[in-house]
């Protein structure tokens, strides 16, 4: 069993991360740095119960977001191509769509390393199939065998968790 790390090797090691994730899901810088401070802030005096701070923080800044979004929809700026008099659901849908967006993020965080290595190579760095095998030394086969698992077992797990489609 591996040996858990200090609160400052994670901090060092996931506030970017995490920052990112954050201003992926509310759009705005401040809001996301102080999320990523309260998330710390709940990982500290939590310390001694959590087993894999990396997903518990992931999960903690996704509630965090959800929370603040649902707290403050009304004061989400407009964009400039948006018709204040549509009545279209785009902010439901907007919502939902950063709902399934952070979910699997924190699925993604949840994973092995070596699996989200090969989610990496391959949708980050937009690797062709050989080009992972060279870097990883699996087969070509198995690449395509492990990155098929992968992909099916994300989906159930989304699916389990009521999300059926990119939009939520």
């Amino acid at each position: 069993m591996e040996e858990k790390p200090t609160l400052r090797a994670v901090f060092e090691a996931e506030e970017s991360p995490l920052l990112k994730f954050a201003y992926s899901l509310v759009g705005q810088r401040e809001t996301a740095e102080d999320l990523v401070q309260e998330a710390f802030i709940r990982l500290h005096s939590h310390w001694e119960e959590v087993i894999n701070p990396r997903a518990w923080l992931f999960r903690s800044i996704r509630n965090l977001a959800l929370n603040h979004l649902r707290d403050h929809k009304r004061e989400t700026p407009l964009e400039p191509s948006h018709d204040p008099s549509s009545s279209s659901p785009e902010p439901d849908l907007a919502l939902h769509k950063l709902e399934a967006i952070g979910t699997l993020q924190l699925l993604l965080a949840e994973l092995p390393p070596e699996e989200r290595h090969l989610i990496r190579l391959k949708y980050h760095q937009d690797l062709k199939y050989d080009q992972i095998s060279h870097q990883t030394g699996l087969s070509v086969g198995n690449v395509g065998y492990k990155l098929h698992h992968l992909l099916k077992s994300l989906a159930d797990s989304l699916r389990r968790m009521g999300i059926e489609t990119a939009e939520g």
